[in-house]
This record gives C-alpha cells, sequence and structure tokens, in this order.
C-alpha cells in the first residue's frame, strides 16, 4: 500500500513488480471525458494485476470464510461496521486495496498536506457563506414564528433574529382544489372562500432607516451605521465587515490552485469512485427494504410530491404550442393592437405580419422554428437566435419582452397563463430567471412596475435575477463608459430601497418574491487574463469583459459542502452534451446535492409540464428509482429560495436537519435508510478529512 501512496503523490500508479502507468494530466481543475475513461481503464488495469500479483500460487485462500444462517437484512452502511445480518463473513482477511477505511488512510502522514488543503477550502466556503449572510437564519424569511433546531455544524445561525415573516398574499390552506381564479381554490371541495387576490394597496411599505450607504474607491457598497460619533467622515468604518478585493483573490487563487494539483484531483477522483460504488452496494442491498417503506405511506407517490424547477428562464417557460397558439389568438382577436415602433412609424399587428406575408393559418411549430435542433450542438449563437419566432427579433421584442411599446402586455398575459398551469398542478413549482442587465438605473423599477401591475403573482413561482456579462456590447455602443457603470446600475437601487422602501415602493413589494442573483454568458468562450492585477471597476474601461469563466471546484468539494447543483440534461443534450454521457446519474450516486431543472422549455420540451417530462427522461434512461425520483424532487425544494412557512409544509418540520432526523417520508416519500445512509456516509468522509478518524 506505501507503493500505492508514494505513487499518488506524483500522479502516477506504480503498481509492484510493474512498469510505470501515467495518469494522464489534465490542463485545468477536472478531467475531461476521455481523460476520465483513460483513468478507468488504467485503474482497472492496475488492479487486475494487483490481485494477479498477491494470488497465491497454489490457489488457496488465507481468509477464514464460513456462512451464517441468519439471512439477508436491510442495512444502511456504517463507515467502521461490518455489513450487518450478511450472508458471508469474512475474518482475517486484510481489505483491498480500494476498500481501505478512511481511518487508515488518513493515518498516512503522506495525506495529511492534502486534507489540510482540503479543510482549509471548506473553511473558506464557511467564511463567504457567514460573511455574505447566506446560512440558514441569515434571512428574515427563515423565521415563521417556529424556534428552529439549530445545528452549528451545518452552519445555522443561532436564535432567531426577526420577527415572523409574512407570506402576502398569503399560502394556501394545507388541502385544496384549484378552481377558476373567479372563484378561488376551495378546501377539500367544500369552501368557496375567495383565495387573497395581491392588492399593492395593501402592501405594508417600512419607513427610512437611518444607516446610509456609498461606494468605496475599490467599487464596493459599504454600508456605515451613522450614530453620532467622534470619527471623521474619512475615518468612520463600515458595519459590515466586507473582504477586501486583495483578500479575495488570494483565497480564489488558493482554491485554484488546490483544485489543479494533481496528486488532489487524484485522490478527489478515487473517492468520488469510491462513494459511487458504495451507493450501488446501498442500493443492491436496500431496494426492496425501501419499497416497502415507500408503500406504507398512504396517498404519497411521485406525482404529488413537492418540486421546484431551479433553473428555468422566464422568457422561454412555455412550451411551444403554448406560445403558438397565444400568437395565433392575438392575431384574430387583437389585430389592431400598436405593438411596436419601427422605421419612423408606428405598427399594429396585423401591420407586422404583412409584412412577414403571413396570416395566422399559415403558422405552425415548423413555422415559428424555436426549437434547439442538432444544429444549434455547440453552437450558442445559433441556440440564442432560437429565442426568436419565425426568426424575427421584432416579434421577440414584441411577446417576449416586458419593456417595449405595449409595456410587456402580452408577455404579462402568457405569463399568467403558464402560472394558471402550474397552480392546476398544484405539486410543480418554479423559480423564473428574469434579467437585469445594467444599462440605466431605472431597469429595477420598470421591471418591478411591470410584475405589481400586472400582479404577476402565484403561490408556485418565485422571481430569481439573472445579470446577462454584456459589458463589452454596453462599452462598444456608448451606453456605459466603465465596469463601474454597471455594478452602479445593478446595485445602487437595492440599497435605495433597502434605506427607504418608500423611494421604489413597487420594488420593495417585488423583492420579497425574489431569491437570489445569477449570471449568465457564453461559458464556452475563451477568456484570457488581460491584466497581471486588476483595476478596480472605475478604472476597467476597456473593450474587452472582466475575465469570468473560472477553473470549477472539484465535484468532492461540492460533495463535502452540500453545494446545490441544478441539472438540466435535456438542455445540455441539444447544446453542450449528450444525454448519456451527461454526469447527472454519477453526480447522484456519488451524493452531490443535484436536482433537475428544465432550463427552456420553449426550445427542448414538448409539454405543458416539462418538469415531469424532464424527470420522466432521466428515469427512462438512467434507470433511476421511485425513491431516487423522490429525492431529486426532495433536494429540489431544498436547494430553493421558497419560504421556510412553505418548505415546513412540503418537507417536514425540521427538514433542514440532516439525515433521517430532517426527513418526513409522509411529505417527502424518501425513505429514511436513504437519509441516513447519505447522512453517514459524508459525515465519514468530513471525519476523514478533519482528521476526526
Amino acid at each position: 500500500m506505501s507503493t500505492t501512496l508514494d505513487s499518488l503523490q506524483d500522479g502516477v500508479l506504480s503498481p509492484p513488480g510493474e512498469s510505470l502507468l501515467s495518469i494522464p494530466e489534465a490542463r485545468d481543475g477536472f478531467f475531461g471525458y476521455s481523460e476520465e475513461k483513460n483513468l478507468q481503464q488504467i485503474e482497472q488495469k492496475y488492479w487486475a494485476q494487483r490481485r494477479s500479483s498477491d494470488a497465491r500460487s497454489d490457489g488457496s485462500f488465507s481468509g477464514n470464510f464460513k456462512l451464517t444462517p441468519s439471512p439477508l437484512q436491510p442495512f444502511v452502511f456504517e463507515e467502521q461496521a461490518n455489513l450487518a445480518g450478511s450472508a458471508l463473513e469474512i475474518d482475517d482477511e486484510p481489505p483491498a486495496p480500494s476498500e481501505i477505511p478512511a481511518s487508515e488512510a488518513n493515518s498516512n502522514s503522506e495525506f495529511s498536506p492534502l486534507f489540510q488543503s482540503f479543510q482549509r477550502c471548506l473553511n473558506l466556503r464557511d467564511k463567504y457563506m457567514a460573511k455574505s449572510l447566506q446560512r440558514l437564519g441569515d434571512n428574515p424569511k427563515d423565521y415563521d414564528g417556529h424556534q428552529p433546531i439549530i445545528d452549528k455544524d451545518l452552519g445555522h445561525v443561532p436564535l432567531p433574529q426577526f420577527e415572523k415573516w409574512e407570506i402576502y398574499p398569503p399560502p394556501p390552506p394545507p388541502h385544496w382544489h384549484w378552481t377558476d381564479p373567479k372563484k378561488g381554490p376551495s378546501i377539500d371541495g367544500a369552501s368557496d372562500t375567495k383565495p387573497t387576490e395581491f392588492r399593492f394597496e395593501d402592501c405594508h411599505i417600512p419607513g427610512p432607516h437611518p444607516w446610509t450607504f456609498n461606494v468605496d474607491e475599490k467599487g464596493v457598497f459599504q454600508v456605515y451605521d451613522d450614530k453620532p460619533t467622534i470619527q471623521s467622515v474619512e475615518e468612520k468604518k463600515p458595519a459590515f465587515d466586507i473582504p477586501s478585493i486583495r483578500e479575495y483573490f488570494v483565497d480564489l487563487d488558493y482554491i485554484l490552485g488546490v483544485i489543479a494539483d494533481g496528486p488532489t484531483k487524484s485522490f478527489a477522483f478515487r473517492r468520488l469512485k469510491y462513494l459511487a460504488s458504495k451507493f450501488e452496494m446501498y442500493a443492491l442491498l436496500n431496494e426492496s427494504q425501501e419499497i416497502a417503506d415507500m408503500k406504507r405511506v398512504p396517498h404519497r407517490d411521485f406525482y404529488n410530491v413537492r418540486k421546484v424547477d431551479t433553473h428555468v428562464h422566464h422568457s422561454s417557460s412555455m412550451n411551444q404550442k403554448h406560445l403558438l397558439r397565444f400568437i395565433k389568438s392575438k392575431m384574430k382577436h387583437s389585430p389592431n393592437d400598436v405593438v411596436i415602433f419601427r422605421d419612423g412609424a408606428y405598427l399594429t399587428l396585423e401591420q407586422v405580419f404583412q409584412s412577414l406575408n403571413l396570416t395566422a393559418y399559415d403558422l405552425s411549430i415548423d413555422t415559428l422554428d424555436m426549437h434547439a435542433h442538432t444544429d444549434a450542438f455547440h453552437r450558442f449563437d445559433k441556440f440564442n437566435l432560437k429565442y426568436n419566432p419565425l426568426g424575427e427579433s421584432r416579434l421577440r421584442e414584441i411577446f417576449l419582452k416586458t419593456d417595449n411599446l405595449i409595456e410587456g402586455r402580452y408577455l404579462a398575459e402568457l405569463t399568467r397563463q403558464v402560472m394558471i398551469d402550474l397552480e392546476q398542478s398544484k405539486y410543480q413549482n418554479c423559480e423564473w430567471r428574469i434579467s437585469i442587465y445594467g444599462r440605466s438605473a431605472d431597469e429595477w423599477d420598470k421591471l418591478a412596475r411591470w410584475v405589481i401591475n400586472n400582479k404577476l403573482y402565484s403561490h408556485n413561482v418565485r422571481w430569481l435575477i439573472q445579470v446577462p456579462r454584456l459589458y463589452d456590447v454596453y462599452k462598444a455602443n456608448g451606453s456605459i463608459d466603465t465596469f463601474e457603470d454597471i455594478v452602479v446600475n445593478v446595485f445602487r437601487p437595492l440599497f435605495e430601497v433597502t434605506k427607504d422602501p418608500t423611494s421604489h415602493p413597487e420594488l420593495h413589494v417585488f423583492l420579497q418574491r425574489v431569491i437570489g442573483f445569477d449570471t449568465v454568458d457564453d461559458e464556452s468562450k475563451v477568456e484570457r487574463r488581460i491584466y497581471k492585477k486588476y483595476p478596480y471597476p472605475r478604472l476597467w474601461n476597456t473593450q474587452q469583459s472582466p475575465p469570468y469563466s473560472k477553473v470549477p471546484a472539484l465535484q468532492y468539494l461540492f460533495y463535502l459542502k452540500q453545494i446545490g447543483i441544478a441539472m438540466s440534461p435535456l438542455s445540455n443534450n441539444a447544446l453542450f452534451l449528450t444525454y448519456e454521457r451527461n454526469p447527472l446519474p454519477d453526480f447522484f450516486k456519488t451524493g452531490l446535492n443535484v436536482s433537475l431543472s428544465t432550463d427552456d422549455p420553449l426550445q427542448f420540451h414538448f409539454t405543458k409540464e416539462p418538469l415531469l417530462e424532464e424527470y420522466s427522461v432521466a428515469a427512462h434512461i438512467y434507470k433511476l428509482t421511485q425513491s431516487s425520483l423522490a429525492e431529486l424532487a426532495r433536494n429540489s425544494v431544498i436547494q430553493s429560495g421558497f419560504e421556510m412557512e412553505i418548505k415546513r409544509h412540503w418537507l417536514g418540520h425540521q427538514w433542514y436537519l440532516s439525515g433521517s432526523s430532517g426527513n418526513d417520508i409522509h411529505k417527502t416519500n424518501v425513505p429514511d435508510i436513504r437519509l441516513a445512509f447519505r447522512h453517514q456516509t459524508l459525515l465519514a468522509e468530513l471525519d476523514m478529512i478533519g482528521g476526526r478518524h
């Protein structure tokens, strides 16, 4: 075993008596598909050689094998325990090289620097989660009037800091059936009580806060407590400890150095393979027990467990048939709507289609041409053109934009129709991603007014803001001067409305349904570091965008911290990665916190329930069991930004606890033994990294 450990540090495997077998070195922090397959072949060849070289020439066994009379029983893995109830016991047999316990590996000093680097990466994750106030308990939405059980090991914040969060409009009662919105949902079909309809006049708008904010010379927004002090304005310290830009880049470079290190990649690769194999063993021994546990749960099955579409773009949230019907309806019933200003003239909807030589009868899915076919594979430019109905950008502006001549009225009507579909399904929810570009400071107010004025509120929907990386485009057309202009346009309105909600009342109400931020771009584009030392945003006035794409962190670190990953295999299949090569099944077996999402139903899906379509295809292709589908659905709710009150109802009162203690099978349909296995396996890995064995 010492030979193997020594060789790992050099990035090669050298079995006794054999020539060195080189592991292909990747040029970044992860293995490509071909490199991973080569490494698998090397591993298989190595262990085959090891087993043949270690075998006795007389064919005898040194271990003591004996059968036990007890039948095979379902079990949950324990890292340090034997397989309870196994039909075969092995006495005095040393473990195979690939199954050496974590404690034995940890005792070897050669792994100590590697474990220390992993632990520092985990500590850095905790550091930035705490400073950015993203832990459970930092958000006022986490307080629903119930005293939570706090687990400091999971990074939870002790004791409530806020008053009970009020959701407006309030969520429906626990048992309800969808009916026409004019009549309202009925409780168990027996009540005609109308739901609380959103009324902006009923929203509470607080007064201003005494604290102030400003952008410092480094382009960072700082908040100040304006209590009377003897300090001058220049000496006043910010109210919050925000890492400096230098500190951030030092931490980032450390993580990039760790995940690009050869021995680190080799170690992480083998641990991930071990974890996946461990899950396969668990599934073989416990599948029947999981099925039995699920059968004992009344009412609950895959169709009525809550699912959240954790990655879906709002402007493409409908399917092609839905959009086609809507366009035809508008052409028939509203042909005289003035919809666009082009070439110095205002045009009606009828005039727009006359210029295209099309009638409502001519339109079809084929003429709409918005589905991503094979011609979009590895062609992000062609994929972006698929957002244009009939290939016409003017139709995209009319039907799929919030800021246009008709103030986004058509898109609002489409959005309400999709919301009704979600509410009828009851158990499907989504987090729609909608864009703030950073071109001007009034974008936030326009978006908020669009949502508020059109009453785009649904119990099944939350919003997530995406910021497209288009600095180079805006710089070229003169919309902005420096990168700080985008930073200010995106974030200053948020600080203003936080300090004084009355300054942006619609934005204050809208933000209560916004759950996060994202940046979007074509990540396949090559980006080069054009500065050795990055200038501050106010000094970044070049034509190129600031670099964005970085080497992704090791899957192993994502596993250890259970960082949520929203995956869209059908989208990837059309754009970047064929379905059979998608890493979703491997990620899931390993124990990463993965969920299924649709990305762009308009381009990739065919039915009015695209999320179920995504689950259905994955279940068939990847042979996922009902318990695995339920676990993916549970992961999607945990990853989502829905309020604590909602998550308690969907998952159980203590959903935030790890393992089976945080599971309510009557709500999630996930067997307790599945989550107990996941939790024990994760604890064993954390103990190994932290040297607690």
